[in-house]
């Protein structure tokens, strides 16, 4: 009819808004519900608002609607239009009444088959497309709506891999959709596959790692699969991959220093924070090496990042490839902390999950736009039911099927605090060792309920935040700042004393110690753009300064990779998809420091070793220290109290200047560790010797 466009939705169960805007003359239209095709009650206007060539007409149903059916609404003279229904989703009705608690999700094998089974409780129709051969068409079944939204279907095949994925019609619109669930997929995920994981390898060799009695005995290094494998100067073989990771007995190529797994190992670190390894977008899988991203734009959130499988289309290659990474790392001691992004994704509306489930994954503001508070896309729901069933699924999946030993959440801030707290339960639950960390930023945000962020440290007493009041005082007193020493001294001693300034942590476990991470510039570029006038070998020292801050504070250190040698990103403060020159690790820059590479390793051997540095209650340590200056350097003092027998007192000297320094305090002292230089033991003496831009440690 000219002119004339007809929109409807369901606003609750019982009501239907319908919007016409016609040149007709206006009147107060009767109508019919049509459900599945078949022709409905006629329904009567219940309240009508009409301007020129606009009428908005509310329509009341003798009783709710059942959701999984087509809603047609036919209006004579007008015309007909589907009734939308996504708008539900934001009702308390909707989670009452389709919030599903089973963990049948997905495709699952049993002796008689593989069940699929996807919670998509708008659909008025599932068709699972699936082939055993790929060398052959899809056959389609359709699926059987079941128990809260959940459509299901069976299949006689005893065996993986199953190649699927579904055709789901919401709001009379048919999309194509990959599995939410999905354990492994094609490349760039076209398709879901369905594998049988009984049958896969699932010893991880845990027994290889020392149990911690605290969080703060770890030393975290954080990298990238493919930063640490892509370089040139290496004979790794499988660069940018799980398997060139897991390669044993690698070197530069002039053989002097070791490569990926024996490089990370030779450091001395405990844990192995790697960059995103769960299914991005913005890398084709197909020609990994045609494009660069960090990945944190996450696509599939139980699947393997198929860029650093060796096939990423065949489904058992990057599932296999990273299970027999962690595997090799747990052999030599070493545990995987895997970066997982659960508060945005790139872009919402072209999202499987919106596919799948329109109106619903997504958290909104109160003005009913999506929130987007990152600044990097669109935040997940974290506070709903079913997303937070899905996190919660996929953390306890990473557990359980990869041997994961702990979590760092990018943008932590984001994400509600009920989840975090869940996913606590489960994870120490499991490994009582498991670290748990975020970037704690109070991004703000329109909701009414708490948090991940640092100003509610106190509802996650088991979760650390990066410390960025620790950051960015050690990055300033390291270059020499002296205005920043006073607030460093309450970092060094883990920020949860109200000294100097107030505490912000309950304990040192709560704070990641830092200068540098795989956001913004090196600490060496970060010297570079301040400080003109530096000389190269100069800010290589104040790198190793403030290296050595993080090491010798109370906290969890964290490094980034490179850090340990003064590596630069060429300027560069946002590398997310620069390329492999500004990101990858360089081992010819390793070989031409290679000093500062074994001064890192003693420092490291020295932090784990010195139980002192481990402690994290607020209390022993107020007991136990004293914080005094002199000179600008800051003097750390403990006395033994049976905390550090049998040592009677320690001392650890920062000093920041560029002049060694001396503190002649009549005690006798010999130095354990000197930061630069011979770290062997000296002969005792009523003098300690502190050289410019050094750490000493000192025992007696």
């Amino acid at each position: 009819m000219k002119e004339t466009f007809l929109s409807a939705k369901f606003v609750t169960p019982s009501l239907i808004r319908m919007t016409i805007m016609s040149e007709l003359p206006f009147t107060r239209p009767s109508a019919f519900l049509e459900i599945d095709g078949v022709p409905g009650r006629k329904i009567e206007p219940s309240r009508v608002t009409s301007l020129q060539s606009l009428s908005v007409i509310d329509y009341i149903l003798d009783k709710p609607i059942e959701l999984g059916h087509s809603f047609i609404i036919a209006i004579p003279n007008y015309g007909r239009s589907p009734v939308n229904v996504t708008e539900l989703t934001e009702s308390p009705w909707f989670n009452d009444r389709y919030t599903y608690d089973g963990d049948d999700l997905g495709a699952t094998f049993s002796d008689d088959g593989v069940s699929f089974a996807i919670w998509a409780p708008l659909a008025s129709r599932v068709i699972l497309h699936y082939r055993k051969d790929r060398e052959k068409k899809f056959e389609m079944v359709l699926m059987e709506r079941t128990f809260r939204g959940v459509f299901r279907a069976k299949l006689q095949e005893k065996e993986g891999p199953i190649e699927y994925y579904f055709s789901i019609t919401n709001n009379e619109c048919t999309v194509r959709a990959v599995d939410p669930y999905a354990k492994s997929s094609s490349a760039n995920g076209k398709t879901s596959f369905a594998i049988d994981f009984s049958k896969l390898e699932h010893d991880f060799s845990d027994r290889c790692l020392p149990r911690l009695q605290s969080p703060t005995e770890a030393v975290i290094y954080e990298a990238s699969v493919r930063d640490l494998t892509i370089s040139s100067y290496t004979d790794i073989v499988h660069k940018g991959t799980f398997v060139g990771l897991a390669e044993k007995g690698r070197k530069t190529l002039s053989g002097k220093l070791p490569a990926g797994l024996d490089y990370v190992k030779s450091l001395g670190v405990t844990h192995l924070q790697l960059l995103p390894i769960y299914d991005f977008k913005t890398v084709d899988e197909e020609h990994p090496l045609a494009s660069y991203n960090w990945g944190y734009d996450p696509a599939q959130y139980f699947v393997p990042e198929g860029s650093y499988a060796t096939d990423p289309n065949d489904p058992y290659s990057r599932v296999n490839e990273l299970k027999a990474m962690v595997k090799a790392f747990h052999e030599q001691g070493i545990r995987i902390v895997m970066d997982v992004v659960y508060n945005h994704v790139y872009e919402y509306i072209t999202h499987n999950l919106e596919k799948v489930l329109p109106n619903y994954y997504f958290r909104k503001r109160y003005n009913g736009t999506m929130a987007s508070t990152s600044g990097c896309g669109d935040d997940l729901a974290t506070e709903k039911p079913m997303v937070r069933k899905m996190i919660l699924d996929c953390c306890k999946w990473w557990i359980d099927e990869y041997g994961i030993d702990g979590f760092r959440f990018d943008l932590m801030g984001i994400i509600d605090c009920d989840t975090l707290l869940k996913i606590k339960d489960y994870a120490k639950a499991k490994k009582p060792d498991f670290l748990l960390y975020g970037e704690g930023w109070n991004m703000g945000g329109d909701v009414n309920f708490p948090l991940g962020h640092m100003g509610n440290y106190r509802l996650l007493p088991d979760y650390g935040f990066f410390n960025d009041f620790f950051r960015e005082n050690a990055k300033r007193y390291a270059a020499g700042e002296l205005d920043a020493m006073n607030a460093l001294k309450n970092a060094i001693i883990s920020s949860s004393l109200d000294f100097i300034v107030p505490r912000h942590f309950l304990n040192g476990t709560q704070s990641i110690n830092y200068v540098e991470c795989h956001d913004n510039e090196t600490y060496f570029d970060w010297l570079s753009n301040r400080y003109s006038n530096m000389n190269e070998d100069e800010k290589l020292k104040r790198v190793e300064l403030a290296n050595n801050l993080v090491l010798f504070s109370f906290g969890i250190p964290f490094i980034h990779m490179g850090q340990e040698i003064g590596q630069s990103k060429f300027g560069n403060g946002n590398t997310y998809n620069s390329g492999d020159r500004e990101n990858k690790f360089s081992y010819r820059l390793l070989e031409e420091r290679e000093e500062m590479y074994e001064r890192f390793k003693k420092a490291v051997a020295f932090r784990k070793k010195a139980k002192l540095l481990h402690l994290y209650d607020p209390s022993t340590i107020a007991n136990t220290m004293d914080v005094t200056d002199f000179d600008g350097a800051i003097r750390l003092f403990y006395l033994d109290q049976n905390f550090i027998a049998p040592k009677k007192q320690v001392s650890i000297f920062y000093n920041p200047s560029n002049r060694p320094l001396s503190y002649g305090e009549p005690i006798k002292c010999s130095a354990s560790y000197v930061s630069c230089g011979d770290n062997s033991e000296q002969e005792k003496s009523h003098t300690v010797k502190i050289p410019a831009m050094s750490i000493v440690y000192t025992e007696d």
